[in-house]
């Protein structure tokens, strides 16, 4: 069987070389209109994409024989995964292609702000001469703090020893394991912000990272912190950047990504001033890069249209559970879970164990993809999925243990995360309700009923008159509404947990009239809603 596919986004040569090789036919289109592509796309098996084409629900409903859509490249912002899983379309992309590119442009921003190399080029091309203005620092013996030790953020450890840096880093979910072999200190981010000359970011764009340094985190930082990003635009608010600098908080910025791209003309005013230097987005264009994620994808998408192999699927497992209406609200509970339990986790927390019991447990496997799926999701900078949950996973230095639970449970089907090490919640359990009804039925030995939604307080205090008045009322004085509440208890008088869901994402400091109650204790606020 001979199969079509379709090159877009002036996608490396070696991409269609690749696919030759293996006796596929692909077809390079540049340029093509929105119209145009609709009516292309209708022939083709398999589409290749980088980042100027958009997949949507529209284009996929015209790709009648459409099987696999590839990224040439590790985002898929531009891709609609659900639509495409929804149709039997497999989405793959090249996750490792690009990590060297990456730190490597990394490690050249921190070089480049530092030496006050653009600056200096500009001038002297201009006609100037001003070696006195254009005085730089070393980098040497200097602390570099890295928010997000994953892939990128550990090339870039290693480079940056190499120049005599001191690097510690922040990133809750690495294993301390882990950044010991890297020669790493974990840090709070507070102690980051305060010890960090420079700061370079690898983490994605979420509602806790968006406007991660900002005016209004300006007093937690070192005077004079030089800051970088090739990670994900809006990580550094913008427009603050400017007053950052001026007020003598900030000593310089190198960007790469944008909130926006490209810029708007709002942003291009901000990185005029000269002490941001900035780049269109290069961290991944090297020939290297851009030659080893064409030929991968091509790989990767002649083995998925040959039935060989379905490295770097993106949603592989989804379509073969989609049509399995019993597995799905397992997949949702498990994934809920995952991201309830991390919350709950103490900071580097890398030794868990998953027990299932009932019905779900014949799906422990795929059960224990979603509940990593939840955990990692919104703290690495890759797309996970069930496919390369277990990898991230691992990359962090997660340990895993899965069991089968031996004895009869309260519930039928109830999916267990245990926290090990020195956590103040240890055991979680969940269940299915009903459609789209996932709830949390207890913690610890506390029976507790709680809905796998929204945002959520959950604390521990002593079962006494007082308590639940006390936490309701410095939420009112803040105008903040309570939608419904869960108390577990062992009997009357003892230790209880309670679960309060609120109305709205709550801020630090809006937390701090509870945590300073008399009789709260272990408090966490649990975000489940959607970004």
């Amino acid at each position: 069987m001979s199969f079509k596919v379709l090159l877009l986004d002036n996608v490396d040569p070696l991409c269609e070389k690749a696919f030759k090789e293996r006796g596929i036919e692909p077809v390079r289109k540049t340029n093509l209109s929105g119209d145009e592509l609709h009516k292309e796309i209708a022939d083709y098996d398999g589409i290749v994409v980088r980042s100027a084409t958009t997949v949507t629900p529209e284009l996929l409903a015209s790709a009648k024989n459409l099987k696999v859509v590839g990224r040439a490249g590790v985002g898929v912002d531009n891709i609609d995964i659900d639509a495409a899983t929804t149709r039997g379309v497999l989405v793959m992309n090249t996750p490792d292609g690009n990590t060297i590119s990456t730190a490597e442009h990394t490690c050249g921003m921190i070089l480049a702000l530092s030496r006050n190399i653009p600056q200096s080029v500009e001038k002297v091309k201009s006609g100037g001469w001003d070696r006195k203005k254009y005085m730089g620092t070393e980098v040497h013996s200097k602390t570099l703090g890295i928010i997000g030790l994953g892939k990128i953020g550990a090339e870039v450890t290693k480079r940056m020893q190499q120049f005599g840096m001191n690097v510690i880093a922040y990133d809750p979910f690495a294993s301390r394991e882990k950044a010991e072999s890297l020669g790493v200190e974990l840090v709070e981010l507070e102690k980051l912000l305060g010890s960090s000359d420079y700061i370079t970011v690898h983490t994605p764009l979420t509602e806790k990272t968006k406007g991660l340094i900002s005016l209004e985190s300006a007093s937690k930082l070192k005077k004079g912190v030089r800051l970088v990003n090739c990670a994900r635009g809006g990580i550094y608010k913008e427009e603050d950047l400017p007053e950052l600098i001026d007020q003598g908080y900030v000593d310089g910025v190198a960007l790469d990504v944008y909130s926006q791209e490209p810029p708007t003309d709002e942003v291009y005013e901000i990185i005029k001033h000269p002490k941001i230097i900035c780049t269109p987005h290069l961290g991944a264009s090297t020939e290297e890069a851009q030659e080893k994620v064409a030929e991968q994808i091509a790989q990767q998408m002649s083995d998925a249209l040959e039935k060989k192999s379905f490295k770097g699927s993106l949603n592989g497992k989804s379509i073969s559970l989609i049509t399995n209406k019993e597995v799905q609200p397992y997949l949702e509970v498990a994934e809920k879970l995952g991201n309830l339990a991390i919350q709950l986790a103490p900071e580097h927390t890398s030794d868990f164990a998953f027990e299932y019991s009932g019905a779900c447990a014949k799906y422990a496997e795929v059960l224990t993809d979603s509940i990593l799926k939840g955990m990692l999701s919104q703290h690495v900078s890759e797309a996970v999925n069930l496919i390369n949950a277990r990898v991230y996973a691992e990359d962090r230095g997660f340990k895993i243990k899965e069991t089968m639970a031996s004895e009869t449970k309260t519930f039928n089907d109830l999916i267990t995360v245990k926290l090990n090490g020195k956590s103040d919640y240890k055991n979680i359990s969940a269940t299915v309700f009903g459609q789209d009804d996932y709830r949390i039925v207890e913690i610890d030995g506390y029976g507790i009923e709680l809905r796998l939604e929204g945002d959520i307080l959950m604390y521990q205090n002593l079962d006494k008159p007082g308590m639940l008045a006390a936490v309701s009322g410095a939420l009112a004085e803040q105008n903040i509404n309570i939608a419904s509440l869960s108390l577990g208890r062992s009997q009357k008088g003892s230790n209880a947990i309670t679960a309060v869901s609120v109305d709205k994402k709550m801020s630090d400091k809006e937390l701090e009239p509870i945590l300073n109650l008399d009789g709260v204790k272990s408090l966490r606020y649990i975000s489940l809603s959607e970004n």
